[in-house]
């Protein structure tokens, strides 16, 4: 047998033998519970642990604020189990996975028992310089989150959402990658006519479409990137009995972009964060879209409302100890264009309207968050104490669906603290 030929059946044997091998399995996760005091009522979810916003004032007969309600909460349910896997080299693509749960599940407002629920499960194959991620992730860009332990990481400041994915990455140069991604919905999703549904995309028969570019060398990042986002907030038009009359041909189209940076030196890391988003509803931030106008064939048009936000956060490690800070704010810009009022264009349902939106967004006209906090580790276990302030601006809205006359500041002071088993 000639040397080749032993090569080749040396190989082949190579191959066989780790193709038959059997993954890696690396089990990780955390016990993990909150305790949170609010000094008012708020827009908030997970048992009220995921914190948005104050609610506005309300004013009962006797002309008290009914908003202005303290409370108090503490749960387990984000404890977290997950599995990484790693197979075995094979013609030399790198092949691996992940699943992971926690369990908010089986919460329905402030009440229910925990239940697991899917957080991210996604195979994923590589080869040289290109890597394909598929399956439930962190949505692009929502990967890069504030050094906070809050359960909202910053939202609604920042982005924030798995999503359903095709992710491709591409390394382009030592330090830089090019990615792309075609993205859906199923947990975090649009707002519309029928609430929060992963309908809108579903009938849009498109997924979001994202492109960006990243950099990142020892301690230094820098991350640039955007979506667009085609959705179908009807199929039908209804009578005011709410019986389906035609066909409508109803599209919304929007653009979202961030950009991100980061850098640390010793003790130290700093991170900001700027989005623009127009509609960012399935990420969490305040956002909605309402009608601009109404065709002949009672197809709609739509108009997305606009945000910008901004966040930073710095951190240091001394030790046993972790002191962190965050600022953010954000600002809502209105629509597009003018929503029309529901009398213009006559009632679609019983329930008609012509602007839908998330976290009150048409009657804020800006945000800001104050968050410091201070870790302390003992080996894998932790505990930690925040602050967190955060400060709406209501107001009454027009056309553009932001608040612009009678303007008033709401606050919250929520304190927070954690006490966590990593394993």
């Amino acid at each position: 047998m000639t040397i080749a030929a032993l090569a080749l059946c040396a190989s082949a044997f190579a191959q066989e033998k780790a193709a038959s091998e059997k993954p890696v399995l690396k089990w990780y996760g955390f016990v993990r519970t909150y305790f949170a005091y609010d000094t008012r009522e708020s827009s908030a979810g997970t048992e009220d642990l995921y914190y948005y916003m104050p609610k506005d004032i309300s004013l009962a007969a006797d002309g008290t604020d009914i908003n202005g309600v303290p409370s108090f909460r503490y749960a387990a349910l984000t404890s977290r189990l997950g599995l990484d896997i790693t197979a075995p080299e094979f013609k030399g693509y790198h092949i691996g996975g992940k699943i992971e749960a926690d369990f908010y599940a089986g919460i329905s407002g402030r009440t229910g028992t925990a239940q697991l629920r899917l957080r991210q499960a996604y195979a994923t194959i590589g080869k040289g310089s290109r890597t394909w991620k598929i399956g439930q992730a962190w949505h692009p860009m929502a990967v890069d989150i504030p050094d906070v332990f809050s359960l909202e990481s910053g939202a609604p400041f920042g982005a924030f959402g798995r999503s359903p994915q095709v992710n491709f990455n591409l390394k382009i140069a030592k330090s830089w990658n090019f990615e792309v991604a075609a993205i859906w919905q199923m947990q975090y999703t649009s707002t519309g006519p029928e609430g929060a549904s992963a309908n809108y995309i579903m009938y849009g028969c498109t997924p979001e479409a994202y492109v960006g570019f990243n950099f990142k060398s020892g301690r230094h990042a820098f991350k640039i990137g955007g979506t667009a986002v085609t959705i179908k907030p009807r199929r039908y038009a209804y009578s005011s009995e709410g019986k389906a009359l035609n066909k409508v041909s109803d599209y919304l189209t929007t653009f979202n972009a961030f950009i991100y940076g980061q850098t640390g030196a010793g003790p130290w890391t700093l991170k900001a964060k700027a989005t623009y988003t127009q509609d960012g509803s399935h990420m969490n931030f305040i956002g909605g879209y309402g009608v601009s106008e109404v065709l002949k064939d009672g197809s709609f048009k739509y108009t997305p409302t606009q945000t910008v936000s901004v966040w930073m956060t710095n951190s240091f490690k001394l030790g046993d100890w972790t002191p962190q800070f965050l600022i953010a704010y954000t600002r809502n810009l209105g629509t597009l264009q003018d929503v029309l009022p529901v009398e213009v264009y006559g009632s679609d349902g019983k329930d008609a309207k012509s602007f839908w939106c998330k976290n009150s967004a048409d009657k804020i006209c800006s945000m800001y968050r104050i968050q410091p906090e201070v870790l302390y580790n003992i080996g894998k276990f932790q505990i930690g104490l925040e602050y967190m302030m955060t400060a709406a601006q209501y107001g009454k809205s027009g056309a553009r669906k932001v608040a612009r006359t009678d303007l008033h500041w709401v606050y919250n002071n929520r304190l927070q603290a954690i006490v966590k088993f990593t394993f």
